[in-house]
């Protein structure tokens, strides 16, 4: 089986002016199908970067990029695109979904740009991905119905549509309060316990018990790269809260 993820010495630089910037300095990074990962650093260490090389969002400076097998380097860019929209769902944190526009609507969205229609109902694959966040019956509200917690969730179903190889997910807490992170992070343990890869770039360490596996960066190497020993279940955390709550 390939592996989901494989890099072979991937470096970026950026330049200012005559002033090299090194963001990525050789990344050997590998994936395997079925792992939840967050990537850890501080502003500046690399992270961002390294998300957006393994997002095809940017192309390296050199160093190999294999995703599910498939070189990316060597792709022309029609064929990068094509690449990106089938093999990876991607969820930000401001959850870019469009205002006005329904929930269904916008989880359908990526399906427009499939040129090559090998969803067949893109409907139908737009309401099971809703169903499989649990949205299924808020599926014709729009953003601004919604709470900060489902906006996300819709944002998930929205990776999910396509099938992909891999879920990206660049700071997918960052905009919540604490206990609907670890709703959201329950909801990426969930469909990891289904069998989907996910990748989450995160600077908050709360969240590292919840991974299989945590990468720390800083200046633009892998400096850390660990299994999680003592795992927490963010659903067990979630009905503990509840109890509290009540109680107070």
């Amino acid at each position: 089986m390939n592996k989901i993820i494989e890099t072979k010495q991937l470096t970026k630089t950026f330049y200012l002016g005559d002033i090299a910037v090194h963001a990525l300095r050789g990344i050997d990074l590998s994936v395997e199908p079925g792992e939840l990962v967050a990537i850890m650093g501080s502003s500046g260490s690399g992270k961002s970067t390294l998300m957006n090389l393994l997002g095809c969002l940017d192309q390296p400076t050199s160093g190999d990029y294999f995703l599910d097998g498939i070189n990316v380097n060597s792709l022309k860019k029609d064929e990068y695109a094509e690449i990106r929209n089938h093999k990876i769902g991607f969820v930000f944190q401001g959850f870019n979904l469009l205002p006005r526009t329904s929930a269904l609507e916008n989880v359908e969205l990526p399906l427009f740009y499939d040129r090559t229609l090998r969803i067949k109902n893109p409907k139908q694959a737009a309401i099971d991905a809703l169903a499989r966040v649990s949205l299924a019956e808020r599926m014709d509200h729009e953003p601004n119905q919604l709470s900060g917690g489902e906006q996300q969730r819709v944002a998930i179903a929205r990776a999910l549509v396509n099938q992909p190889a891999i879920i990206l997910a660049d700071e997918p807490t960052g905009n919540l309060d604490s206990r609907t992170s670890v709703d959201v992070i329950s909801v990426f343990q969930e469909l990891n316990d289904q069998g989907i890869t996910i990748v989450m770039v995160t600077h908050e360490p709360d969240l590292i018990p919840y991974a299989k596996r945590v990468i720390e960066m800083r200046d633009g190497i892998i400096r850390n790269d660990y299994l999680v020993e003592k795992r927490r279940r963010a659903k067990e955390d979630l009905a503990e809260m509840a109890t509290l709550q009540e109680e107070v």
